[in-house]
Formats: structure tokens, C-alpha cells, sequence
């Protein structure tokens, strides 16, 4: 299981989001690429960057901070929030970016993310925002899709993703535990690496994501940030228990 680590980006600055809301955001530093080169100091595996502007308000100011970030750092980060066209898509990608996440498009625009898919195999990952019920959330969790969980996962394997990025929706990874039933569901779903978007609390949540399985396949990774920051468990200490 590999360990992602998530970069969050409004307004030019590192934030975290107390379930999600952006009108809540809470600063973290003024220096995002910064931010992602000590991830990998640390020794993550991969490096998750959201655009909050662009995911919750189309908003792309943060997009040549993000340029800047893909041409600085030699290991591979993952570009996800508001890429919503295949112009942008491949843009990021030839900027130098691992994969691209797409979230909203995945759900509005599936004929573009299969031919992106096609064109770009193995760099397309989806990242879809669940609510309890199952439901996929949109725009930086502020919209409801009208599509579930499974439909959306067996869609989006048959175009090609590369891994799906699941997230509760609504959820405070410091104070409320993960989903671990959705995951299961995921995983039991599709063949491709399912990655435990949301965050966790401590260190037993990630023992237990280590050990969850479905049909005889477990997680393809986890995605961790302000756990990390909040001196809760070391990289080290993460590292140790997903692989």
C-alpha cells in the first residue's frame, strides 16, 4: 500500500478543510511548494495537490504556483481540482505532472475523461467524494450528483482510470474515522488500486486500513496530511505500517 500525502491549495496558501468547507479553511503555510518538497523529505511515495479555487469557484489563480511546483519537484505529484477539459488535462500532464484527478468531469463529461483515458493510459486517476448514502458529491463536495458509488466506479474502470481516490464527503479525518465499509465496497468493485482519500485520525486507523480486504484485494494506498503535521504519527511510522 503506498502513502500519498495531500497538499491542499486556496487563495496561493496550504489549507486544511474541517469537512471540506472552503469557508472554513484553516492556513497552514504561504508556501505550497515548499510544503510538497518536504512531503518527500519525509518520504511519501507520491504527493496529492488539490485546487481548492478551481474545484469549488473556477477560480485558477493557484495554476502557475502549481507549474512552478511540477517543473521544481523530481518525484511524482498528482494534480487534482478543477480540471474540467482535456486542454487542461494534458496541459498538467506535459507540465509534468504523474496523473491528473479528475472529479466533477468524471461525472459530467465521461466521454472526455474516456478519450483522455485512452490517450494518456495509466495518468488519468478519479476521485469520487461519497456521502453516507453513497452518493457522489461535486464541485468541492458543495453539489450532489445524482450518481452512487457503484455506477460511477464500474463507468470509470471501463474507461481506463488508472486508480480511483475515495473520500467521505463532509467528513473531519481528525476527528471522525474513516469509512471503512465504503472502501470495502470499492475495492471489492474494481481491479484498480482503490486509495483511501480521506484521511485518518491515528495510527490504529491506519492499522486497519492496512488490513481491509475485498474479494481478495486490499487498498492501494492512503492519503495523509494534517494527522502527519498534527505530531499524531511520524511518515516514518506510516510508512512502516502500509508496506
Amino acid at each position: 500500500m503506498d502513502l500519498y500525502a495531500r497538499v491542499n491549495i486556496l487563495g496561493g496558501k496550504s489549507v486544511r478543510l474541517p469537512k471540506g468547507d472552503v469557508h472554513e479553511a484553516i492556513p497552514l503555510d504561504n508556501d505550497p511548494v515548499a510544503r510538497v518538497k518536504s512531503w518527500f523529505e519525509q518520504g511519501v511515495d507520491y504527493v496529492h495537490v488539490v485546487d481548492l479555487d478551481a474545484a469549488a469557484n473556477d477560480d485558477y489563480r493557484n495554476r502557475g504556483m502549481i507549474d512552478r511546483l511540477l517543473a521544481e519537484v523530481a518525484h511524482p505529484v498528482q494534480v487534482g481540482g478543477g480540471i474540467r477539459s482535456d486542454v487542461e488535462a494534458a496541459r498538467l500532464l506535459e507540465a509534468g505532472a504523474w496523473r491528473v484527478v479528475m472529479g466533477t468531469a468524471a461525472i459530467r463529461n465521461q466521454i472526455m475523461v474516456w478519450e483522455l483515458c485512452r490517450d494518456h493510459p495509466g495518468r488519468i486517476a478519479v476521485s469520487v467524494d461519497v456521502r453516507p448514502d453513497e452518493e457522489v458529491a461535486t464541485r468541492g463536495w458543495t453539489e450532489n450528483s445524482g450518481r452512487f458509488l457503484e455506477e460511477v466506479l464500474l463507468e470509470m474502470s471501463s474507461a481506463g482510470a488508472a486508480s480511483f481516490m475515495i473520500a467521505e464527503a463532509g467528513r473531519d479525518a481528525l476527528t471522525e474515522p474513516p469509512d471503512f465499509a465504503v472502501l470495502r465496497t470499492a475495492i471489492g468493485i474494481v481491479d484498480e488500486p482503490v486509495i483511501a482519500s480521506g484521511g485518518v485520525r491515528h495510527v490504529e486507523d491506519l492499522r486497519r486500513l492496512a488490513e481491509l480486504k475485498a474479494g481478495g484485494k486490499k487498498l492501494g494506498g492512503v492519503v495523509v496530511g494534517r494527522e502527519v503535521s498534527h505530531g499524531r504519527f511520524t511518515v516514518e511510522e506510516a510508512k512502516k505500517l502500509v508496506s
